[in-house]
């Protein structure tokens, strides 16, 4: 079991001002990070809120078992998820895998033990960040901007690859509906493109919208 170090809270509270943690995230003062987090033992989670609230943070759910803990960040969407491992009905790594792979907030695991078999499961389950207790106070404000950093970056990556995506797919399907307006109404390439862009404003729907319309309408 964890035991919270004598003179914890006073600790706590020096670390996080002399960090600039109080919501100063690169020198811009921004909204309070909204955490979720679980641990089956009462006092280290109200230990763990206290820590998170004096370094400017907002606990919006406690957990005292994984399940749960996966039931309020699908609720709550949290900016964090700070678990324990060890936990009933679902451990925190199996919780952790199901908040990141529905892409609801990074992970940060608690734990007391160090096994190795541990730190792989919680690497194959996509956690962002792990902490062995006792950890020290000043050590978890950063592992949460850390996680938080790397969480955006992974889904601008995501967005990125999806707008990509996007682009190629009408590319296709606008070169597609150009060439059958073309053979059917023997108009130039500049027109059959403009024809579609001209419909795309008028509906108000995308250029792919109209152009996979014209597709289906000529194979029809």
């Amino acid at each position: 079991m964890y035991k919270v170090p004598s003179g914890y809270n006073v600790a706590v509270q020096g670390a996080c001002a002399e960090s600039g943690a109080l919501n100063e995230r690169n020198g811009v003062n921004d909204r309070k990070l909204r955490i979720v987090i679980a641990d089956d033992e009462p006092i280290i989670r109200l230990d763990l809120k206290k820590m998170l609230e004096d370094c400017g943070y907002e606990v919006v759910g406690e957990a005292g078992d994984g399940a749960k803990a996966v039931e309020l960040a699908r609720a709550l969407k949290p900016d964090v998820a700070i678990l324990d491992i060890r936990m009933p009905e679902m451990d925190g790594i199996d919780a952790a895998r199901i908040i990141t792979e529905e892409k609801i907030a990074p992970v940060l695991l608690l734990t007391a033990y160090s096994q190795i078999d541990l730190v792989h499961r919680a690497k194959e389950a996509g956690v962002y960040s792990y902490l062995v207790k006792p950890f020290k106070e000043a050590d978890l404000m950063p592992q949460i901007e850390v996680a938080v950093a790397r969480w955006d970056a992974y889904l601008q990556i995501e967005r990125t690859a999806h707008e990509l995506e996007d682009k190629l797919e009408t590319r296709k399907a606008v070169d597609r509906a150009k060439g059958i307006l073309m053979d059917q109404y023997g108009l130039k390439e500049q027109e059959a493109f403009r024809r579609i862009q001209v419909q795309s404003m008028n509906t108000r729907k995308t250029m792919r919208e109209i152009a996979e319309a014209i597709i289906i309408a000529h194979n029809v």
